[in-house]
């Protein structure tokens, strides 16, 4: 063959057409940012303009600028200076961004991608290529070495916060779930563990994540024993969950007091799938009206006529939902505005759902250090984003145990309708 047939193809992405706005984007946000840190600068020295050296003059004064660094953001690199504060008296007073952090080299929108893409798949070496179209040039800092890097400080994070003291905490709810991913290297498939709880003061967080084998009530029970080791002896309220009876067995004989509920996405699901497809879109209603029922009594009166609906023609789905009657019905015993959180596990699977969503297509396997990390990255972005509990007031009325008929607190029921529901103190 000769030299003049060959023809050389280049990387795409070095051909790639500047792409005008994103340029734009970039020095608009490069001039914004200058300014900002410039306003940053010039409120730090004001706070001390009447702090003065013995001739008079100011003693917090600018001074230069640091070396200019090159930050990864969603639009590219963006190039700053961040302007130098120099205490010319013996205070040893210092300025330090807030908008640019010390050796900030990334911001947090990049930080989420990179556990994201670990788990779709992306090697440590393909990192750089990847963010390439994204940045406009191959980045510096997501070399092999900075990922292998980033991916143990991800795992030595993950330690620390799983040794953190829960003594001080008091959950009402917990949410619990689990996700099969293969590790490398292990023949059996690894289960990731979460619990997310809502503590006495409205606010969901991660409280515990670890691998466990297929759900099993012996890693469940490992995982409730080290949180209660650190301190988390307050049992909660409530636990929401699936069917997985190693849960349920666990919390039992740690948290005994815990009242159950069934999640009714995960058992709407179950039911689905023992009909056929013509059926399901009127049962998927049924269903829906009976926990979306404002009564308990309102709620069985939708379960008898799903039962009668179904239970000739498709047994198996009316034994599904009456399997557990008393577990999916339980939410009616604690404040109307909780309901809404209470009757499924959607804190944890709106989550879940991005870590399925990245590895379904994905044939690469990973460690479990790893996997464990990259999940609870994922976990921990993902809790700033999870909405408070409503009615935050009704919370330490159920932490005290007191009584709720149907949503509501025996205080504000009358006695007439009381009397109705045959309620005994």
């Amino acid at each position: 063959m000769r030299k003049s047939n060959i023809i050389d193809y280049k990387n795409p992405s070095q051909n790639l057409v500047t792409d005008v706005l994103s340029e734009f984007l970039r020095e608009s946000a490069q001039k914004m940012l200058q300014l900002a840190i410039e306003e940053e600068v010039q409120n730090f020295i004001s706070s001390y303009q009447d702090k003065l050296l013995t001739n008079g003059s100011k003693q917090v004064v600018r001074n230069g600028y640091l070396p200019e660094r090159n930050i990864q953001t969603g639009i590219g690199e963006v190039a700053v200076k961040v302007l130098r504060v120099r205490d010319r008296g013996k205070e040893d007073i210092k300025f330090s961004s807030n908008l640019i952090p010390q050796y900030m080299r990334r911001t947090v929108t990049i930080d989420v991608l990179l556990p994201l893409l670990y788990l779709k798949g992306i090697s440590t070496t393909d990192f750089a290529d990847s963010f390439e179209p994204i940045l406009g040039s191959k980045p510096k800092n997501l070399s092999p070495n900075v990922i292998s890097r980033l991916k143990s400080e991800w795992y030595d994070q993950y330690l620390l916060w799983q040794r953190r003291d829960l003594s001080k905490k008091k959950y009402v709810y917990f949410w619990v779930d689990g996700i099969y991913l293969q590790a490398r290297m292990e023949s059996e498939k690894n289960c990731i563990l979460v619990i997310i709880g809502v503590d006495e003061y409205g606010k969901k967080e991660l409280v515990a994540i670890d691998d466990g084998f297929r759900e099993s009530k012996e890693s469940w029970q490992g995982l409730l024993l080290d949180i209660k080791s650190r301190g988390l002896i307050h049992s909660p309220a409530l636990a929401i969950g699936d069917g997985a009876l190693g849960f349920w067995g666990a919390l039992t004989e740690e948290y005994p007091t815990t009242v159950h509920q069934r999640c009714w996405v995960h058992k709407t699901s179950n039911i689905l799938n023992k009909l056929p497809k013509s059926q399901q879109a009127k049962a998927k209603q049924m269903i829906h009206n009976i926990y979306m029922a404002s009564s308990r009594e309102e709620a069985e009166s939708s379960w008898k006529k799903f039962i009668l609906a179904y239970s000739a023609k498709y047994p198996k789905a009316t034994e599904c939902l009456l399997k557990n009657e008393k577990e999916l019905l339980a939410f009616y015993d604690f404040p109307g505005e909780h309901w809404i959180h209470l009757r499924t596990t959607n804190p944890i699977e709106s989550t879940f759902a991005t870590v399925k969503h990245r590895t379904r297509k994905s044939r690469n396997c990973f460690s479990r250090n790893t996997i464990i990390a990259a999940t609870y990255k994922l976990f921990l972005e993902a809790e700033k984003r999870w909405k408070p509990l409503r009615g935050k007031n009704r919370i330490a009325q159920v932490i005290n145990m007191e009584k709720f008929i149907d949503g509501i607190h025996v205080s504000e029921i009358s006695n007439d309708n009381l009397n109705e529901k045959k309620y005994v103190a």
